[in-house]
């Protein structure tokens, strides 16, 4: 075995060999004292270091892959910055979408008088798909001011025109197909046009003409 001659000599003054190994597992465990690192760098600024050669490193490469070295790559940030900032000025700030993406009713609590009046206007200026909309939350709401549904958050358009088939069962057909309506236009991409309208609002005015069925209409109130 290959040996290494330390310093250290026995009571005669002989020189002592120690085996290699055990010698760098002693001088291993010496240079592992606290009192040899006191001064090394934290783990926090060993990762940061890293971090900025790596920085560093990227705007290198880029600067020489890019025409002009680093003011080009510098002109080229801005530009990207500058689009940035104007498509967020144009577009403005990302909404959330509802948390019921079904939801009929996508606002605040409005009359059923005040969401005809919004698809009057709607209509006069030929924006079909919104009058529909509006015409069909006007039914709605106008069910639930009569006290024939209950008033419910997050209510479909189907789930309204089921619930109201059972106090007025002579227009359960006619409900049903607004409610397809309004489906398709809103969540379907279809768009609708004046006849479609019109349908919905003859049974808007149709409904408000309409007695309700006694029984149903107690049954419903019941549940």
């Amino acid at each position: 075995m290959t040996t290494a001659r330390l310093p250290q000599r026995g009571t005669d003054d002989v020189p002592v060999d120690v085996p290699r190994v055990p010698a760098r597992e002693a001088a291993e465990r010496e240079l592992s004292k606290p009192m040899y690192h006191e001064n090394d760098p934290s783990l926090l600024e060993r990762g940061l270091d890293r971090f900025l050669k790596w920085v560093g490193g990227f705007f290198d490469a880029a600067s020489g892959a890019t025409p002009g070295g680093l003011l080009g790559l510098l002109a080229i940030v801005v530009v990207v910055l500058a689009l940035v900032g104007a498509l967020w000025w144009r577009l403005g700030t990302p909404q959330r979408t509802p948390a019921t993406g079904d939801s009929l009713f996508d606002d605040g609590p409005r009359t059923a008088e005040e969401h005809r009046a919004a698809a009057a206007l709607h209509a006069t200026a030929g924006r079909w798909n919104q009058a529909l909309q509006e015409r069909m939350r006007a039914i709605v709401r106008s069910l639930e001011e009569r006290t024939l549904i209950d008033p419910r958050p997050g209510r479909t358009a189907d789930e309204a025109a089921a619930e109201a088939a059972r106090s007025l069962p002579s227009h359960s057909d006619e409900l049903r197909a607004a409610a397809r309506s309004f489906d398709d236009v809103t969540y379907g991409g279809r768009t609708a046009d004046e006849l479609a309208y019109r349908r919905i609002e003859e049974l808007d005015s149709a409904l408000e003409r309409t007695r309700p069925t006694l029984d149903t209409a107690a049954a419903g109130a019941l549940e």
